[in-house]
């Protein structure tokens, strides 16, 4: 039966809690997937999706807080305007976020499994929201399973390939 070590990628492209945001935006605009292990030295202490980083740049609601008086303007005036998300300009939710470390947005309730893990949970594990699971042996860091490397994995043994 295929295990996480069958399975895996071996060569997993990290990024560390400090690691400001706009950075990590930029390495995933590069990159041909969409999260990354968060690495404190060798420790696992988090893991970034793009669903993390997409969370900063949106709201629950349209409401435009709007500055009166003069700086540094202690006070403000909300006012509630339904904008259509097309209509609105991020580059400032963008500009607030861009600098802050990807402690703040990563989540650190990481799922893992060991390189003897079997299909079977792999499949458990993945079929839910979960999109990437990183293999840990003894806690290091050794390789991440992705849905598409499960997916692959069992058309090329269907395949026998």
């Amino acid at each position: 039966m295929l295990t996480a070590r069958d399975v895996m990628t071996r060569d997993v492209e990290t990024v560390a809690p400090d690691d400001d945001v706009g950075d990590v935006l930029s390495k995933l605009a590069k990159a041909e997937f969409n999260g990354f292990p968060v690495l404190d030295g060798d420790e696992l202490v988090g893991i970034v999706t793009q669903g993390d980083l997409v969370r900063l740049f949106q709201t629950d609601e349209h409401v435009l807080w709007i500055p009166i008086g003069l700086p540094p303007f202690t006070e403000t005036v909300t006012y509630a305007v339904d904008v259509s998300w097309e209509d609105l300009d991020l580059g400032v939710d963008f500009a607030r976020n861009v600098d802050k470390p990807i402690r703040e947005v990563m989540t650190t309730d990481v799922v893992t499994v060991v390189p003897e893990d079997d299909v079977d949970r792999l499949l458990d594990l993945l079929s839910g929201t979960i999109n990437r699971l990183p293999v840990l042996d003894e806690g290091t860091l050794v390789g991440i399973v992705t849905r598409e490397d499960v997916i692959g994995a069992l058309r090329d043994e269907r395949r026998g390939v």
